[in-house]
């Protein structure tokens, strides 16, 4: 019997129908690909809390070098913070380091001198950097005095 068990053309056959998607299956990809493109943006955002960090770990790699430069040469080499910046004195002219924030909104918070040898024993230090910009982050810049400097965010 031909067309027995079959449908009429029409009346709910997936076949006969046409192709497309429904109405929810549009808003599940529309849905989907907001939250996929919400996190690629919140990914590459370079948030202050970034920036300050990179400018401590920038500092605290400066100032391993200016200690082990005085330790060296066997010269007493203070790191001092200013206005403009920063400077390393008592290093050889030869030896000059970057005197400079790599963001001009960057400034120390309370004192802003240590000082970096010849002795290769230092006393416990730390500066405290923060950012015109990112008025509530702060990044500690310290070392115990036998361990290298690092930067950590407060």
């Amino acid at each position: 019997m031909p067309g027995h068990g079959r449908r009429p053309p029409g009346r709910g056959s997936r076949a006969t129908a046409q192709g497309g998607f429904t109405l929810l299956e549009l808003l599940v990809v529309i849905a989907i690909m907001a939250l996929a493109t919400a996190g690629v943006g919140l990914a590459l955002r370079d948030s202050g809390a970034t920036q300050l960090q990179r400018e401590g770990e920038r500092l605290a790699v400066l100032l391993e070098s200016a200690r082990a430069q005085s330790r060296a040469s066997g010269a007493a080499v203070r790191w001092r913070a200013d206005a403009q910046g920063f400077h390393f004195e008592g290093l050889p002219a030869a030896a000059r380091l970057p005197g400079h924030w790599l963001d001009g909104g960057t400034s120390v918070r309370g004192p802003g001198e240590l000082w970096l040898g010849p002795e290769p024993l230092i006393g416990a230090q730390q500066v405290v950097i923060v950012n015109q910009a990112h008025p509530g982050r702060a990044v500690r810049v310290a070392t115990d005095g036998l361990r290298p400097f690092a930067a950590q965010a407060l």
